[in-house]
């Protein structure tokens, strides 16, 4: 089969690594990928927000199925787009994505069907949201209804920083149309995934990421500094309770409402002492987090996503390695700031010969035989152990051997799994 995958983070690429060893690949195709990807792929840069030019490409290469990686193209009804043209797609109809392209949609999708989640309100309006932190008082989250790249969550410690966030979504320039105000959860988070055909969903996995900036959990929220898999506090009774309570009724309440959801599920959980809650979902594969689950995962990834897409879900199982995985993001210095490109990356090759450890390009463009820095988020450099700290311990030396002055990285990445481990 010839396959096309759409995106060009390391997320992508860890698809692109798994995919390409599937014996159903003939060969894969990406756009508009990066360094890393091209080595595995034929890329090409094709705007991903021109349906019309990506359908082109996909029929000019013959393309027997698609892989959609990033979620703006789905909440933009890429999958419509191509499914319409008669090219077989993985991932979540326009209608299905509003799970992730609105939070207001989700929550009011859980209180009507009874999905564990925090209390919450709506608002168009500044005012009466201040009104509402006000009357209700912190710490309370405030969220962009909207997508927002991952950096679209407020976690307001004081009502004074919750009227900020609401000035800053709502007031001037608007960037929101709506928020959500919620109450904080308190508890542990975790990533979980789930594969569903709109009917069937099975459990793909489960991660911890690490969202701030800085070592200790410090400074701004980021797209993810890193992850680890399995998530410790994810035992197979909450991964259980987390498919019948949350999961399960999300598929079945999408299906009633003339909108099956089909496609990859991604759970954002906060882990409470009274059981799993929902933070928020994402209708595509996480990013960092899919990287751990590709090196863990045993089974062939190819297959289960065609199952996805035509409804067979109920005939496949899915084997994931006992293995931990482990990923630390390197970054461009200022991120999630302003941030130079174009700086040059060594020591790649030497990095990857390190035991257990694939190192998957995020934000990367080649430049004869150079590698240049193109993004924030520029490499995973990502690793297998038998536990969390033999991964990291791996992780680390790994990018301990890359020279890029211009890069930087968390150097404690997976500490409360470690903790766990002593």
């Amino acid at each position: 089969m010839n396959i096309l995958i759409l995106g060009s983070g390391g997320r992508e690429h860890a698809l692109a690594w798994k995919i390409a060893a599937s014996p159903l690949c003939t060969k894969l195709y990406c756009l508009p990928g990066n360094a890393g990807i091209a080595r595995v792929a034929e890329c090409a840069a094709i705007d991903l927000t021109d349906h019309k030019a990506v359908i082109a490409y996909a029929r000019d290469k013959k393309i027997d199925f698609v892989v959609v990686g990033p979620e703006a193209p789905l909440c933009a009804g890429m999958a419509d787009d191509l499914e319409a043209a008669g090219l077989h797609t993985f991932g979540p109809s326009k209608w299905a994505a509003r799970l992730e392209g609105s939070k207001g949609f989700t929550k009011d999708l859980c209180k009507a069907n009874d999905i564990p989640t925090a209390a919450y309100r709506r608002f168009k309006n500044a005012a009466d949201a201040k009104a509402y932190v006000r009357a209700h008082g912190a710490p309370i989250v405030v969220k962009d209804d909207g997508l927002a790249a991952g950096k679209g969550v407020v976690v307001a410690a004081s009502v004074a920083e919750a009227e900020a966030a609401i000035d800053m979504m709502l007031g001037g320039e608007k960037r929101a149309w709506e928020i959500v105000i919620e109450d904080c959860l308190v508890g542990e988070e975790a990533s979980f995934f789930a594969l569903c055909d709109g009917d069937t969903a099975i459990a793909l996995g489960s991660a911890q990421d690490h969202k701030r900036v800085g070592d200790g959990d410090t400074g701004p929220n980021t797209g993810g500094m890193g992850a680890y898999s399995p998530a410790p506090i994810m035992t197979a009774e909450m991964n259980a309770r987390v498919m019948r309570e949350i999961v399960e009724p999300t598929v079945r309440a999408m299906k009633a409402m003339g909108a099956p959801f089909k496609g990859v599920l991604f759970a954002g959980l906060m882990i409470t002492k009274d059981g799993p809650q929902l933070i928020e979902y994402n209708v595509r594969f996480g990013d960092p987090e899919t990287q751990v689950l590709m090196l863990r995962l045993a089974s062939d990834l190819l297959p289960t996503l065609i199952a996805a897409r035509d409804g067979t879900l109920k005939n496949v199982s899915l084997q994931l390695s006992d293995d931990a995985a482990l990923t630390v993001v390197m970054a461009a210095k200022g991120y999630p700031g302003d941030y130079a490109k174009c700086t040059a990356i060594e020591g790649l090759a030497e990095a990857a010969q390190v035991e257990g450890v694939e190192i998957f390009h995020a934000g990367t463009k080649a430049d004869g035989g150079r590698i240049l820095a193109n993004g924030g988020r520029v490499l995973n450099v990502t690793a297998r152990g038998k536990s969390v700290r033999e991964a990291k311990d791996r992780a680390y030396t790994a990018v301990d051997r890359i020279r890029w002055p211009e890069g930087f990285c968390r150097r404690d990445i997976g500490w409360r799994a470690v903790e766990r481990e002593s």
